[in-house]
């Protein structure tokens, strides 16, 4: 289970959101595996007086949250990050220093999907990898 969050400004955030939307999903699927029908985004655009950033980022600069179930390795997390970095630059001109990722595991016990905790849930994919 993946579920991701993107903050930017709204007036740089708005046009591109189903292509960065495309790009994420396609990292998450590459990196770790996450199911083509997974797909779980939410986009937060601001207004530019309720979100501060620093002086040397451009309008362009995007959060990107993501929340899993634990499990993944370490290589598999880093491939991720990479793989974000080097496709929202390629495929959406958005510089690396514009960019920043973070990742939050959580136990699936810590989960409600369904009906049920996240432990008691049978996937059809792998992840622990």
């Amino acid at each position: 289970m993946v579920q991701v969050k993107i903050t930017g400004l709204a007036g740089s955030l708005n046009p591109i959101k189903a292509e960065l939307s495309d790009v994420i999903h396609g990292c998450l699927q590459d990196a770790i595996g996450t199911p083509e029908n997974k797909r779980f985004q939410r986009f937060f655009p601001m207004e530019a007086d309720n979100f501060y950033y620093p002086a040397d980022r451009s309008e362009q600069y995007t959060i990107i949250e993501i929340v899993m179930f634990e499990g993944r390795s370490v290589p598999a997390k880093k491939k991720l990050i990479h793989l974000i970095f080097e496709r929202v630059h390629q495929q959406l001109g958005i510089v690396e220093d514009d960019v920043e990722i973070v990742m939050y595991e959580q136990p699936k016990h810590n989960w409600g999907i369904r009906g049920i905790p996240g432990d008691e849930l049978v996937l059809n994919y792998v992840v622990e990898a």
